[in-house]
């Protein structure tokens, strides 16, 4: 049996390492922080993600610590709704797509891990360094928390130690500086009380200028009877360093939204109540030519860094660790396994990294922003046509392994809700 070694203890090193433990492998993951904590702020899991929890069998636990989506709604910057879309099971597919908390995410995959595979089977506080390889093994050079240094053998390092991978840099020193792309996220969480049926996401304002998604990752949080909303806003900035626990202040941006009048959301008040505030750069990760390099592959965030737009991200990196560990379970060779891996995988998941660099799905605000020249308009239908609409969400999800239900049949699959007529004339006379 294979010795596997993975480095890092995010959700992609963790859920690739229940994957294995299924396949029979025994893995152990090196994290460099001393502790884990249930840091960060808000995931969108897809369905098909949802999928992998389930064949995990964590399906019931994850549904306790999220909330499930049920529909999702675009507004130009004005508050007038463009567009909306029903999500996970009430679209028609078998698994809910759902809102959760990354830090209690990570928590719940941390546990089932020790559970499952030993309390030697997490190592924090060791940091990878570097790593070489011959044809029977790849030596692991850690340096610990407390100083000490130490080397590890095994027969396959699976790096998932993210946008910062270590193993990355040195598999592919000509992409080891990322470009700034001029955008910057300020990402947050508000307690408040659940807005529309508590199960919605909202993607406001007009993406050249700023972007806003909000949606709900706690019912009742710690007891309060509230839920906590998940926000996050895009504008253009001064670079600032790649890090997820990058403290920022919602000041910067507060004034994009002064004409935003949603009926059931005063975003501004969400901004400033806010209870936490994170800054990050969107950095461009060129997509790779290759995540192998003899015994040695990445994964998630190191293999294919992308825009945490769509919320694909996170999913497509728990995907990876499936795949992996079928390949590694179904080929002897364990360089010839990681191969097949990147041939299944790499070509699909470029193109996301792709799209999430573009807008994705999100084009179609900008598209309201372009046609309307800015302003309020009185008939949506007149700007940007359903059946338009559908077609651009109904590519983008087919790309993503989400393929929509009922759209071959020509049903329409989207919609616009009771609410739409009356923002839109609420926004023009706002704007007037």
């Amino acid at each position: 049996m294979l010795d596997i070694a993975i480095i890092g203890a995010g959700p992609a090193g963790l859920a690739a390492a229940l994957r294995l433990h299924q396949k029979g492998f025994s893995p152990r993951i090196y994290e460099t922080v001393p502790e884990l904590k249930p840091l960060g702020v808000g995931l969108d899991v897809k369905t098909y993600a949802a999928e992998e929890f389930d064949q995990l069998g964590l399906l019931d636990e994850f549904r306790s610590i999220s909330v499930e989506a049920r529909e999702s709604i675009f507004y130009n910057k004005y508050g007038q709704e463009i567009y909306a879309e029903l999500c996970g099971k009430a679209a028609g597919y078998e698994y809910e797509q759902r809102f959760v908390h990354r830090g209690i995410l990570q928590m719940l995959l941390y546990r089932t891990v020790i559970e499952r595979l030993g309390d030697d089977a997490v190592v924090q506080g060791a940091r990878l360094t570097s790593y070489d390889q011959d044809a029977d093994k790849v030596t692991l050079h850690l340096q610990h928390a407390d100083g000490r240094t130490e080397d590890v053998t095994a027969d396959v390092l699976v790096a998932a130690d993210g946008i910062k991978s270590v193993v990355r840099r040195q598999m592919h020193p000509e992409s080891a500086e990322p470009v700034y792309s001029g955008i910057t996220m300020w990402r947050g969480t508000t307690l408040m009380e659940p807005f529309r049926d508590g199960h919605t996401i909202l993607h406001i304002g007009a993406p050249d200028i700023s972007s806003m998604i909000v949606y709900p990752i706690a019912d009742d949080f710690e007891g309060s009877g509230k839920s906590l909303v998940n926000w996050v806003v895009e504008a253009t900035r001064d670079e600032s360093i790649e890090d997820w626990n990058q403290l920022g202040s919602i000041d910067e941006v507060m004034h994009y939204y002064d004409q935003c009048k949603i009926p059931f959301l005063d975003v501004q008040q969400m901004l400033r109540d806010n209870r936490e505030v994170y800054l990050f750069p969107l950095i461009r990760h060129d997509p790779l030519d290759s995540w192998t390099d003899g015994r040695v592959v990445l994964i998630g965030d190191a293999a294919h860094a992308m825009y945490p737009r769509g919320g694909n991200g996170a999913c497509q990196s728990i995907v990876d660790g499936n795949t992996l560990a079928t390949k590694l379970a179904e080929i002897a060779d364990p360089a010839e396994a990681l191969k097949a891996f990147e041939g299944e995988r790499l070509k699909m998941v470029n193109a996301i990294v792709m799209s999430h660099r573009g807008e994705g799905y999100e084009v179609i605000r900008r598209m309201v922003e372009e046609r309307t020249e800015g302003q309020p308009f009185d008939d949506i239908e007149k700007v940007l046509p359903l059946e338009e609409a559908n077609a651009i969400f109904s590519g983008y999800h087919a790309m993503v392994g989400q393929k929509r239900i009922g759209f071959a049949q020509d049903e329409a699959t989207g919609f616009r809700t009771d609410d739409a007529l009356t923002g839109a004339k609420a926004g023009a006379e706002a704007a007037r």
